[in-house]
């Protein structure tokens, strides 16, 4: 135990605070159980030390963070630590990697123990975090009553010029982009020289760990995905094993290596020896839920486990330059960047022209500065995406503004 108050000690107090997400402004802190989830690599760590570390200044002695992949909770409850902290004092635990928790009984895990420390300690301020994969866990202990839920998703473009001390803007609302792009972009663009930084970003931007070494930055988004797809998604779907896994990996490279892919699930099925579609179904769910890929649906599909998607997207652009580096068509790193900045807030669908419907009312297609809105032009709230623009007109709105949404 002396060992983990000093690994805490330690982390909190190295943690750097002049840059924090914008999610961190958005948490009820207050809150007595907190669920932050997201990808690997995102920063939910970070922020939980930076809140940690706040804390700290006005709550002495009585703020702790610990890693649930600690050897010490191979022998050790979640529970009986939080029983010996809460006798000295201690109000608010963070605890980070849940879904790595080695449980102690087969029907009482993490959940189990978190609820119980829910329903013991009133006075307790709990904050974890986990993979998003565990959107989908299933755990002994219901905490969907008592958790609130925040999902962090990678740097923003907005985020990403602040972070690089390159420009500070408050973030847009997506009817502000609408209504007044014009005067938006006018107001940056004289400020700085946007196209060529946010093509930077869409190489190096999303996942925060770039500038630690830009050499590296790719094979470690490499690494991220094999952890997901070996670690993660096993630790919540008991029944994958080693030949799973291995076909899960085919199936994200197969369809890398054509983003936006258009469903074949025949040719799927068939490339990956699997004879039950519903069994393709779930590994193409279990892709989405870790955020390797994206399925864009028609409206009013849901989250139907056998809806088949219109188009098939990688989570993010930057996935794409680290599996397929010599294969980036321009047109699959727009849609891609649009899908990912757009789904995070608001929801995406497959409209019936277009590229994009964003929450059942707004209709996006997205192109190059030569794009016309030929396809769209008929459609009340249709919007061109154009890339390569630094200012649009009327309807016609540069891709990069839609990076400024959080």
């Amino acid at each position: 135990m002396e060992r983990l108050f000093e690994t805490s000690a330690k982390l909190i107090n190295l943690v750097k605070t002049d840059f924090k997400r914008s999610l961190y402004y958005n948490i009820d802190w207050e809150q007595k159980l907190i669920e932050i989830i997201g990808s690997r690599g995102v920063g939910k760590t970070t922020l939980m030390l930076q809140k940690a570390k706040e804390l700290l200044k006005v709550e002495k002695n009585s703020v702790v963070y610990f890693s649930l992949d600690d050897p010490y909770f191979f022998n050790n409850t979640i529970i009986e630590t939080v029983e010996y902290l809460y006798k000295y004092g201690v109000k608010y635990i963070f605890f980070d990697e849940v879904h790595k928790y080695p449980p102690k009984h087969k029907n009482y895990d993490w959940s189990s123990e978190l609820k119980n420390i829910y329903d013991l300690y009133p006075d307790l301020n709990v904050i974890y975090s986990g993979s998003s994969i565990i959107a989908i866990y299933k755990g002994n202990g219901d905490l969907s009553r008592r958790k609130n839920t925040y999902m962090l998703n990678g740097l923003s473009f907005r985020e990403y010029l602040e972070f690089n001390n390159l420009l500070n803007l408050e973030k847009i609302d997506l009817n502000d982009i609408i209504d007044r792009h014009i005067e938006i972009s006018n107001e940056i663009v004289s400020q700085i020289k946007i196209i060529p930084i946010f093509k930077e970003y869409l190489k190096n931007g999303y996942y925060p760990f770039y500038n630690d070494n830009p050499a590296q930055y790719y094979q470690k988004i490499r690494n991220i995905i094999n952890v997901i797809t070996e670690v993660d998604i096993p630790s919540v779907a008991p029944d994958i094993n080693f030949n799973t896994i291995s076909k899960i990996k085919k199936l994200l490279m197969l369809i890398s290596s054509s983003v936006p892919y258009t469903p074949n699930l025949t040719n799927l099925s068939n490339n990956l020896n699997v004879s039950d579609i519903r069994t393709l179904y779930r590994y193409l769910g279990l892709l989405q839920n870790a955020e390797l890929l994206f399925l864009l649906s028609p409206k009013n599909s849901g989250k139907k486990i056998l809806q088949k998607p219109e188009k098939i997207f990688m989570n993010n652009v930057n996935l794409i330059y680290a599996i397929n580096s010599n294969n980036n068509e321009i047109g699959t790193i727009r849609e891609t960047f649009f899908c990912n900045q757009l789904s995070y807030l608001y929801s995406a669908n497959y409209p019936e022209k277009g590229d994009f419907l964003i929450d059942n009312k707004y209709v996006f297609e997205v192109g190059g500065k030569n794009k016309n809105n030929k396809q769209i032009k008929t459609i009340e709230k249709s919007f061109v995406v154009i890339d390569d623009i630094e200012i649009g007109f009327s309807n016609r709105i540069p891709i990069w503004i839609f990076g400024l949404l959080y």
